[in-house]
């Protein structure tokens, strides 16, 4: 572990960085920001990373898929969780809840697809999910008039506290297929 001396200018302004990234950053986006090799900053990543576990903070530095991001510590999740909580009805609805779960499984998916399994009109259910950050347009279908294509966000996985959709329960069989659904 780095001594408890002053940290490097390199490793501050990683530091603030990192506060105030808002997504995953690469080292190499880290070091064009910062005008340091590559190496460097990976290093100083590492060595923060290894110190914010080794000292048991309350947030870790993890790198995922080559990006690096700050997240609060998994065994402090109970008390992360009240706090957000604390005051504001944050429960999804049940209409909410069956939505997500199906751009989750199927997506890219359109409203309509969405609203043909679940059987009612999802469009102010989706920009309720769209608000919070749970679902995102990834595109547009390529047929006359593009529909807008659906799916879900990195916030969606780390409220699940997954990394990837590989993560989820197999449920998928039991929905229809996206080009199965009757859209008329």
């Amino acid at each position: 572990m780095p001594s408890a001396g002053p940290v490097s200018l390199l490793r501050s302004r990683l530091e603030s960085l990192l506060l105030v990234a808002d997504e995953p950053t690469t080292a190499a986006d880290f070091a064009r920001l910062l005008g340091e090799p590559e190496e460097a900053v990976t290093a100083a990543l590492t060595e923060i990373s290894t110190e914010f576990s080794d000292r048991g903070m309350g947030f870790d530095l993890r790198e995922r898929e080559g990006a690096w991001r700050l997240y609060t510590r998994r065994e402090n999740s109970a008390t992360v969780e009240a706090k957000i909580l604390d005051g504001a009805q944050t429960r999804l609805s049940r209409a909410a809840l069956e939505t997500l779960a199906v751009v989750a499984y199927r997506q890219p998916v359109t409203r309509s697809q969405v609203a043909a399994v679940r059987g009612v009109n999802c469009d102010g259910v989706m920009r309720t999910l769209t608000l919070r950050g749970l679902v995102k347009e990834v595109g547009v279908t390529g047929e006359v008039g593009g529909a807008h294509l659906y799916a879900t966000t990195e916030l969606f996985l780390e409220q699940l506290g997954i990394g990837s959709l590989d993560a989820l329960p197999d449920l998928a069989p039991l929905l229809p297929e996206v080009d199965q659904i009757d859209l008329s």
